[in-house]
């Protein structure tokens, strides 16, 4: 009879417990948004008030696996950072092992400093903490060189620099296991605009996304800074919507 109980009991414990990553509804204040994109990755919508766009919507992405975290970027504030470190503890059930910043502006680093708050480690191009060292941010503490591998549970996540863009620092994130790519700012969604080009390599920008696709081809999923996830069509789109005449 206990025997069956401790069954039941582990049944329930397994259910439950996975509920929340395949049966994920959405998680939406007036702050932050969360959608699921696939089975082990999220994204996370913060928003940013600027004086040439308005209100902004901008795009993070979680992955998780065996109940440990990577995020990629930070909300644009601090307020908002506290809200997503809550949902992924209390929520997602996961430890964040490190938060990645893909590029040295505010929608990438803005709530950096909660995250160093919670011993939670970051990671950063060199290059980025060279053009965020503006002495009003908070510095990622760990610099690598175009490539760096991280580990969650029992997966590789990457982060690469493949040439310049939106940025001359911006990195992608790959997480093998969904065969999801956060492109960033370097990456536009279907329709977009340009976008801030002040610190554009405009001539470079085709050449560089160009250079991810075939690097990663076997992407799936690709969220972009802003606006909408969707497959490898965002990749042509920016590809076209930089090439030089």
């Amino acid at each position: 009879m206990k025997t069956n109980c401790y069954i039941f009991l582990l049944m329930l414990l397994l259910t439950f417990g996975c509920k929340n990553k395949n049966n994920f509804e959405g998680y939406e204040t007036e702050d932050l948004k969360i959608e699921q994109v696939s089975e082990n990755t999220f994204v996370h919508i913060s928003y940013l008030n600027t004086q040439d766009f308005g209100k902004v919507g901008c795009n993070g992405m979680i992955v998780i696996d065996e109940g440990e975290a990577i995020v990629f970027d930070t909300p644009a504030d601090d307020a908002t950072s506290v809200e997503l470190l809550s949902f992924i503890e209390n929520s997602l059930h996961c430890k964040v092992k490190g938060i990645v910043v893909t590029h040295f502006h505010v929608d990438c680093l803005g709530g950096l400093n909660e995250f160093h708050k919670k011993d939670i480690p970051s990671y950063a191009n060199n290059q980025t903490i060279e053009l965020a060292n503006t002495g009003d941010k908070t510095l990622p503490q760990n610099g690598f060189d175009g490539f760096l591998e991280l580990k969650i549970g029992d997966e590789n996540v990457i982060c690469d620099f493949l040439g310049e863009g939106h940025t001359a620092d911006n990195v992608i994130g790959y997480f093998p296991k969904d065969k999801a790519l956060f492109g960033g700012c370097l990456i536009k969604s279907i329709g977009a605009g340009k976008g801030n080009l002040e610190d554009a390599n405009v001539g470079e920008w085709s050449a560089t996304v160009s250079y991810l696709k075939s690097k990663y081809g076997e992407t799936k999923i690709i969220v972009p800074g802003h606006g909408k996830s969707g497959g490898t069509d965002l990749l042509d789109f920016t590809i076209e919507k930089f090439q030089t005449q």
